[in-house]
């Protein structure tokens, strides 16, 4: 169980989670590198917005990860079967050739 002070636009508090320490404190990191990348854009001035839009950006690239990798998944399985479609209809051809030759 690990621990995290987390000190970010404006505001301070302390959080407990069933992670290490290491990984809350990348974790920080990296939510700390999209609002700085926010606020040097400009493009919000308000700390609530920014961390909202932060978290929205967080979400957008778990969500294309999330369907990039169903997607890798799905086209695993298509081959597969189709893979081992072939292989059944090659056997079947096979055997179809040694019983007509008997």
């Amino acid at each position: 169980m690990g621990s995290l002070q987390i000190d970010v636009l404006g505001t301070s508090f302390s959080i407990k989670a069933n992670e290490d320490d290491e990984y809350l404190s990348k974790l920080l990191g990296y939510y700390t590198k999209i609002v700085e990348e926010i606020q040097k854009s400009g493009m919000m001035k308000n700390d609530m917005h920014v961390s909202i839009l932060a978290g929205i950006m967080l979400c957008d690239e778990l969500y294309k990860e999330k369907s990039k990798t169903a997607r890798f998944s799905q086209s695993m399985t298509t081959d597969s079967d189709s893979e081992a479609s072939k292989l059944a209809e090659d056997m079947i051809r096979k055997l179809d050739a040694a019983i007509s030759q008997e």
